[in-house]
């Protein structure tokens, strides 16, 4: 089987998750940035992941592979129902922290940014919904607080271990993203889980890039 993703999105990560989870052999292939014609061969979309199966068929939608891989490669680990608070959690904090994410995606160490051109192709495309991504950059101040205070109440939420649900797949993937922001701090019990995600899914943090 063959993914094709970008190394930063966190959709993409949702489904490397659930491969490295399981220990599932996959081959990861990174899609340039403004490479249109390769997805759109697979599926007839432009969107990522793409999972190609051995039979050459072709899935797209994270959480369907996500689900797809847990049915499919046995023991499966989605056996109970997801964590609302997690997944209510996860959707406000990426909302309050896609401005201070996208920019700094923009300037990663990505493979699908590896020659000028894929990186100036990832700029245009984000700046039609976001505006100038410098312009975001130097609002950094203004947009930490309000990300910092939300990663706050994820504290008591992250006190016992949470059982793996299908909320993981969302928390992760944001906790994942927001790490790439220099000047937010996490607290004991996220960071706890953020490391453990980490070594346990195979899907780095981007702490190594912050920015």
């Amino acid at each position: 089987m063959k993914l094709y993703i970008y190394e930063h999105c966190p959709f993409c990560s949702r489904a490397r998750m659930m491969f490295g989870l399981k220990n599932i052999p996959v081959e990861l292939s990174v899609v340039m940035e403004g490479d249109s014609e390769t997805p759109l061969r697979l599926t007839g979309k432009k969107g990522l992941p793409i999972l190609e199966k051995d039979d050459g068929t072709c899935m797209s939608e994270s959480l369907d592979i996500v689900h797809y891989s847990d049915d499919t490669y046995p023991p499966r680990l989605l056996n109970t129902p997801a964590n609302e608070a997690l997944m209510a959690w996860s959707k406000q904090a990426w909302s309050l922290g896609l401005k201070l994410i996208v920019p700094r995606f923009t300037r990663g160490k990505f493979g699908e940014v590896a020659t000028d051109a894929a990186r100036q192709a990832f700029i245009a495309r984000e700046e039609q919904h976001f505006g100038n991504l410098d312009a975001l950059m130097a609002q950094t101040a203004t947009l930490l607080p309000p990300v910092q205070a939300q990663l706050d109440t994820l504290e008591p939420l992250l006190a016992t271990p949470p059982h793996l649900t299908e909320a993981d797949f969302h928390l992760y993937p944001v906790l994942r993203s927001l790490s790439i922001v220099k000047g937010l701090t996490f607290g004991p019990n996220t960071h706890a889980y953020m490391q453990d995600m980490a070594r346990k899914s195979g899907v780095q943090l981007l702490a190594d890039q912050a920015q």
